[in-house]
């Protein structure tokens, strides 16, 4: 028996939204109030009022800072307040590397500003909270609107979506859904983290229906974000642990392109979501020398991947085929190597470690830094890993969050 949580999003998501929509649902507001006591060290309290929004009751979850002006927070400082919290500590993480990716800093470095206030720790430290108080165990979203417009930010005036939240957005469906910000980058923080499946609402037996409102009641729609818990019967789609994946390969002949290009075309590929993406010598007619660009990507990626195909080589066309594809679960875990997290992708089954290896882009990072070869800090990291409990043919006993 699986116990499932739906996230509707069609109107927006944002933390506080998430929050109150959970609370509404049934989780204990004294246990949401105490796992945010232990990061926050009691400055903060969280209080609830019901309200109407587009004619909906819904419940508002509000923070007040019992404390002055909470300061700005780099990854690194909110790394240190979680370190109990593993789950709060990958929304945030998943945060920082969006934030570090758009703006091209280390994820170390980012600062959060507004996020990192302690009324938004709260906010995902709680939703975390009331999530785990429900007993949910799988989590599933509909697709999410973002919105339309512009929106005001310390660095003056962004396009909506937001920059971070379109990189959170990767992979999803998305549509604008409205004028102004309707999602926020904490808010699909959260929803990226836990939910494992973009579908409508899956078979279940509906037991719990919360609805979390927005700070506007603005015309045309319902500011709520709305949570429907119940119990679904053996494997479903939204498992996790869902091994059979479907996929599109995407092939294109490359004849005349000069081959320095290649490196960036393939990690832009990768970077906008594509499961690899890899590059086969051939030779085509008349003795030309070539290479075959193949992309393997998640069923919804295969038009945007196209285009960028399109517009980054100079090929005229590009084949696609439907594939099955067996995959692994994985999931990642960070150690520690002197004083530098490296995150370690862990492969299993059943339980079982099957594989290990740290991410080499966080290995090459601290080679660079330390000055020192990286087939050596790669050894370091291993052993890292082993001190960790990540040995292959071992149980697997550590936390894995997603990708």
């Amino acid at each position: 028996m699986t116990r499932h949580a739906w996230i509707d999003a069609s109107a927006g998501i944002a933390g506080d939204m998430l929050l109150g929509a959970l609370l509404d649902a049934g989780a204990s507001l004294g246990a949401v109030q105490s796992a945010v006591d232990a990061v926050s060290g009691g400055t903060v309290r969280i209080r609830t009022r019901e309200v109407t929004r587009g004619g909906l009751r819904a419940l508002k979850a509000e923070v007040e800072p019992l404390a002055g002006d909470p300061p700005h927070r780099t990854w690194h400082d909110i790394r240190g307040l979680l370190k109990n919290a593993d789950k709060a500590a990958a929304v945030f993480r998943r945060l920082a590397e969006a934030e570090g990716r758009v703006h091209g800093i280390e994820a170390d470095d980012v600062h959060f500003h507004e996020v990192g206030a302690l009324d938004a720790i709260a906010d995902v430290v709680g939703c975390c909270a009331a999530l785990d108080d429900l007993g949910v165990t799988t989590v599933s979203a509909g697709p999410v609107a973002l919105g339309s417009g512009t929106v005001r930010s310390r660095h003056g005036r962004l396009p909506v979506p937001a920059p971070a939240v379109a990189e959170l957005a990767k992979g999803w469906q998305v549509s604008a859904g409205g004028d102004g910000e309707l999602a926020t980058p904490t808010g699909l923080a959260l929803l990226r983290t836990y939910a494992h499946a973009c579908e409508p609402l899956p078979p279940m037996t509906l037991d719990l229906v919360g609805v979390g409102a927005g700070a506007r009641d603005p015309a045309g729609h319902a500011n709520v974000v709305r949570v429907l818990v119940g119990a679904a019967e053996g494997g479903t789609a939204t498992e996790p642990e869902k091994t059979e994946q479907t996929a599109v390969l995407l092939e294109a002949n490359v004849d005349d392109l000069d081959p320095r290009l290649w490196p960036g075309i393939l990690a832009a590929l990768l970077h906008r979501g594509a499961s690899d993406a890899w590059l086969v010598p051939i030779v085509m007619k008349k003795g030309r020398p070539a290479h075959t660009l193949s992309v393997l990507c998640p069923p919804a990626l295969a038009d945007t991947l196209r285009e960028q195909i399109f517009r980054d080589t100079s090929t005229l066309g590009i084949r696609h085929s439907p594939y099955g594809k067996v995959a692994l679960d994985r999931g990642f875990a960070d150690v520690t190597v002197g004083d530098t997290r490296v995150v370690v992708k862990v492969a299993h089954r059943d339980g079982v470690i099957l594989q290990v290896m740290p991410e080499f882009e966080d290995v090459a990072a601290l080679a660079r830094r330390q000055d020192r070869p990286e087939r050596l800090v790669l050894q370091d990291a291993l052993a890292a890993a082993l001190d960790a409990g990540l040995v292959v043919g071992a149980e697997l006993a550590v936390h894995l969050r997603p990708s």
